[in-house]
């Protein structure tokens, strides 16, 4: 199953049965707005606060990704999943509430595409038949985290992002109709030395080009196989050092559309979210939300979705560290019905 050096092939080829993706009023004013399944009109969402709010939004996209799959909470199997929160709490809750066996993980802003190939990997070796990846951020339980509290108004520089608020789920299944997950190509750590916390675009680039580049090199792929291939929250800044680095690189992206998921859910141009999105939520609202019914329509057939994380934290922070980042890439084809 493993081809190259860091690439899972699925030959039992899983598929993507169902998917939910629920957000708050930012994402509502954005472009695709109209993808999304829940859209909530307040940021506290009735919760007495921000981490209860970001555990609702978890556990509406799960709910709803399961309808979606015409499937209960019954015959679900496994739970993967990870948010930023200290100790992934918003997704232990969640799991908490579904009441099945959960896998826990951590990939900061690229734990979205980190549980969608840990789920098709259960799957595909026949480990588990129903197994739901998730992931969830909420821009105000991030800012408090690793920065500064919503209420004290600091102000940020052009390069940093805004964390979305929102959540993402699908179901993975050996057979159905629905999307099919081909591979996966998992990330390794790439550190250049960056420890400015504002400018996460610049410190996740290289680590999207390696993946990349180690994804095409494991498949034998160019990008022309790909009708789109998305990074997952680069936005202004690291998007285009990806591009740059990449075309230094002699990857030849002209083949294909190269876009960031950071840059695709808002109007950068209108809305007042400094160089774009990021946060666990972003790359799993868009991909769950607007590219997947994309490949449904046939409009894709063949999308790489290239998550991106940096994996500091606010004790690595202040100690002066500098910060790591990752990418996980997943290939996500075209299906029929398979049995």
């Amino acid at each position: 199953m493993q081809r190259g050096k860091q690439t899972w092939w699925f030959e039992n080829r899983p598929v993507i049965v169902g998917t939910a993706t629920v957000v708050g009023p930012d994402e509502g004013e954005g472009p695709l707005a109209a993808d999304f399944d829940l859209i909530h009109p307040e940021l506290d969402m009735q919760q007495k606060s921000w981490e209860k709010a970001e555990r609702l939004l978890l556990e509406q996209a799960s709910d709803l990704a399961l309808k979606n799959a015409s499937m209960t909470k019954e015959q679900l199997e496994f739970f993967v999943g990870g948010d930023l929160m200290n100790q992934i709490i918003s997704n232990t809750f969640a799991a908490r509430t579904l009441g099945v066996p959960y896998l826990g993980v951590f990939g900061a802003c690229s734990t979205s595409m980190e549980s969608l190939a840990i789920a098709s990997l259960i799957v595909n070796s026949g480990a588990g038949k129903s197994v739901l990846a998730g992931t969830c951020s909420h821009n105000c339980t991030a800012e408090k985290q690793f920065r500064y509290p919503t209420e004290y108004g600091s102000q940020k520089p052009p390069t940093a992002q805004y964390t979305i608020t929102g959540a993402g789920a699908a179901v993975v299944a050996p057979a159905g109709i629905g999307p099919v997950v081909e591979c996966a190509t998992i990330g390794r750590i790439v550190d250049l030395g960056i420890t400015d916390p504002f400018n996460m675009g610049a410190a996740m680039a290289p680590a999207a080009v390696d993946t990349i580049q180690m994804h095409l090199t494991d498949t034998g792929r160019s990008p022309g196989d790909y009708d789109l291939i998305v990074t997952g929250d680069l936005a202004t800044v690291g998007h285009g050092i990806a591009a740059d680095l990449l075309k230094r690189n002699g990857v030849p992206m002209e083949q294909t559309q190269f876009k960031d998921c950071g840059l695709m859910i808002y109007d950068v141009d209108k809305q007042k979210v400094q160089a774009g999105g990021s946060g666990c939520a972003c790359s799993a609202v868009v991909t769950y939300g607007h590219l997947l019914k994309r490949v449904q329509s046939g409009e894709l057939k063949r999308i790489l979705v290239v998550a991106t994380g940096a994996l500091l934290s606010p004790l690595s922070f202040q100690q002066g560290e500098t910060i790591p980042c990752i990418a996980h890439a997943v290939s996500i084809d075209q299906s029929g019905v398979y049995a």
